[in-house]
Parts: structure tokens; sequence; C-alpha cells
């Protein structure tokens, strides 16, 4: 029986919108100014930089790591805060959390910096629904793509992979990663490229699966009972 579900954050819970300006312009924004080039060469070097480690790798979500390497003077945290304005969440997203709550305990699971999670969290209004936040570069020191991260959130919570659903937009370490762990998972493709019967492409498709699924249990132990 499903007791927990997991969501992603950016990409399925929050838009790419708060990350994009924090990395892709505040970050080529204070470099070009330490550095005294222009905002256009800044971006462009720092862009080859953030490909050339790529997103199986830790650092590429660290901004310790990316202020250290790029010699910037400035705390990341304030940079944060500068782009609490963009920080946009996904319009069905209280709606589906409001009504899934209900039945179930809701948990982030994300590749993203925990400050990263906690401040559009907090700026949102959401924190209330969720009774845990694992983010596996924060907490576990390393990425969704490996099966383990979920190995430890099912210990961490005490539940069996049966127990747990995860939806995510990465196909790999939202769909394929939980699954090798015997998690079912959901792909939440937003740009509805593809289809099945473990793909959605909205949260409200998604809760409704979750809601249907419970219905269909639901019917299967009545019935079972009255044999």
């Amino acid at each position: 029986m499903i007791k927990v579900i997991s969501f992603d954050f950016d990409g399925t819970i929050a838009t790419h919108r708060f990350a994009d300006a924090f990395w892709l312009e505040g970050v080529p924004t204070l470099y070009a100014k330490q550095n005294n080039i222009s905002f256009e060469a800044a971006k462009k070097y720092i862009i080859e930089e953030y490909d050339r480690i790529g997103d199986n790798r830790i650092e590429w979500y660290d901004p310790c790591y990316w202020f250290t390497f790029f010699d910037i003077h400035s705390d990341y945290h304030n940079l944060l805060q500068h782009y609490r304005s963009s920080i946009e969440i996904y319009p069905e997203v209280p709606q589906v959390l409001t009504h899934l709550s209900k039945q179930y305990t809701l948990i982030i699971s994300s590749n993203a910096k925990r400050e990263f999670i906690d401040i559009q969290l907090q700026e949102s209004g959401l924190k209330k629904y969720f009774s845990t936040i694992f983010s596996s570069t924060s907490d576990f020191h390393t990425v969704k793509k490996v099966p383990d991260f979920y190995a430890m959130i099912c210990q961490k919570l005490n539940i069996s992979p049966g127990e747990i659903v995860h939806v995510g937009d990465h196909k790999e370490f939202d769909y394929t990663a939980p699954q090798h762990h015997g998690i079912t998972a959901y792909y939440l493709d937003r740009k509805e490229t593809s289809t099945g019967p473990f793909v959605v492409h909205t949260l409200i498709e998604f809760e409704m699966k979750m809601t249907n699924g419970r219905k269909n249990s639901r019917m299967l132990k009545g019935s079972q009972n009255r044999i």
C-alpha cells in the first residue's frame, strides 16, 4: 500500500525560472563586473564550464563550488535572496498538494541544494505540505541518478520500496533510477513528447492516477472480502 509520495522539485513543483536567474544571469553578472568583461562573454565562458562538468556530477549543483571555481568575491546566499522575485510555482501545484496531502505523506526528493529548495518553499508557502525534504547533493553527497539515493530515503523513512511513489521531470533521475530500486515512478513530461502508463503531462494527471489507484485498491479489497 502506498503511504508516501515523493516529488522532484525543479521542473516538477517549481519552474526553472529561479534557478536559471541565479545560474545564467546572477553568476555571469557578478563574474563580468569583477573581471571587467561584458556580460555576454562572461555568460558564454560560465555556461561552457557548467557543461564541462555536467549534471551527472555533484559539483554541477553546488554554488559554493562554482563561486570558488570562478573566484567570485561574494556570498551566494545574497544572490539567492536577490532573485526571490523570480520564484515561480506551476499553477496546478497548490491544488494537487492540498488534495494528496490528505491521503499521503508528501516529501521532496531533489538534486537541488537545500538552500535553493528552502527559499522557494518559504516564498511560495508550500513548505507546510511536506513532512521531509531530501536533497541528494546536500544530504547524501550524491545525485539522484544513483539508485542508492532512493534506498537511503526508504531507510530514513522506515518504509519499503512498495510503499512510496516518485514523480519528476528527469527521465533518468526521476524515472529510471527509482525503478531500479523497485519504486513505482512516474515521468512528468510537461512538453508532451512521450506517452505511456507511467507518463503524465501535468501533476493533475498524476493526482488522478494516484486517486484512481487508491479507489481501485479499495474496490479490490471489497470484492475480495465478499468472496
